[in-house]
């Protein structure tokens, strides 16, 4: 799994690509958790090919962070099975999705 993170109109990006398990949920937590400052964060997702629900633990926790700091936080460009388990975890409900880099920006800045 890696982590990329860039800046964007004062929201933070962060780029996940690989598997989002129990093996990396931990590294992922420590690596973007503490981008969750200024405006909020968008969560690429788009190079995700599976999702856990360690994962799902991890983008739990950040969305508690993104409410308790009153900053923003969204996810784009879910593949198909990772829309699905989102979909299944009721996740739809609690992260706002989006289908696209930009449309998350827009939305959030």
């Amino acid at each position: 799994m890696q982590v990329m993170d860039s800046g964007v109109e004062g929201l933070r990006l962060a780029a996940l690509e690989g598997r989002l398990d129990t093996a990396t949920a931990p590294q992922i937590e420590q690596a973007v958790l503490p981008l969750m400052d200024g405006k909020g964060l968008v969560l690429d997702m788009s190079a995700v090919r599976f999702v856990s629900s360690a994962g799902l633990r991890v983008l739990l926790k950040l969305a508690k962070a993104a409410k308790s700091g009153k900053r923003g936080f969204a996810v784009c460009g879910l593949q198909p099975t990772v829309q699905e388990v989102f979909e299944i975890g009721g996740f739809l409900q609690i992260i706002p999705i989006f289908p696209s880099r930009g449309e998350a920006i827009s939305a959030l800045g």
